[in-house]
């Protein structure tokens, strides 16, 4: 079986705190087969990490979490930047024509700032045949939620949809890589991509962090990374 963690943001992200170099050396670490960088609507981040992925010996898969007018959306395997703010569909119909796929990060979380898509507005997306083709899956577990029911809520939504769903860390901190991922057959990106569009997909857990846990590592991490994310070098 493989191992992906399919949402994870580095320094390139408003309020990532890890390295490119970092998350790699992290993933070859414990084990994962794929990941994605998904900054904040930014890929220039996930193309970078693309380049050094070799050297790790980790499959890194291009992707950015967009904000969309309606809460936030994962995008994979594209290499160009979709802007924020667009309406779900929009947002969706764009991925597809730059040959991605998406996911509905955390769908129905709080707390946080977060920014989540409510049921009703995927399942008034899914109505479009082309957005029902390209939105292929559902977060259904966020290690890092602090909204913790938001995953029970998603888990529901997704069952009631018969839709793929994953598990993710949602890391913003290098120590929570893998917190949340997704099991499937094989170890490419390939297979992975295959497994989302199949439903052959299962969720691991690792033991859950502490809502002082996530908040605490996260500005440690932040207050740390603070000179980093101002200067003007290459941040890998």
């Amino acid at each position: 079986m493989g191992l992906a963690d399919i949402h994870v943001h580095t320094i390139y992200s408003y309020d990532g705190t890890a390295s490119l170099s970092a998350v790699l050396n992290r993933a070859k670490q414990i084990g994962l087969d794929v990941i994605a960088i998904t900054d904040h609507d930014e890929i220039a981040g996930a193309l970078k990490a693309m380049e050094m992925a070799p050297m790790y010996g980790v499959e890194v898969i291009p992707g950015i979490e967009i904000t969309t007018a309606e809460g936030d959306l994962l995008a994979y395997f594209i290499t160009e930047k979709v802007d924020a703010g667009l309406s779900l569909v929009e947002t969706v119909l764009r991925v597809r024509a730059l040959g991605g796929v998406c996911i509905a990060a955390h769908p129905m979380a709080g707390g946080m700032g977060m920014k989540s898509l409510s049921a009703r507005s995927i399942l008034k997306a899914l109505r479009n045949p082309a957005v029902a083709e390209t939105l292929i899956g559902i977060e259904t577990y966020n290690a890092t939620a602090l909204d913790k029911m938001s995953n029970h809520y998603a888990r529901i939504l997704a069952n009631r949809l018969n839709i793929t769903q994953v598990g993710n860390s949602d890391a913003h901190v290098v120590e929570a890589l893998g917190l949340g991922a997704t099991e499937f057959e094989g170890n490419s990106a390939a297979d992975l991509l295959s497994a989302l569009k199949n439903g052959k997909t299962r969720i691991r857990k690792q033991k859950e962090w502490s809502a002082f846990r996530i908040l605490g590592s996260w500005g440690m991490r932040y207050i740390e990374s603070a000179l980093v994310r101002r200067g003007t070098a290459v941040r890998a």
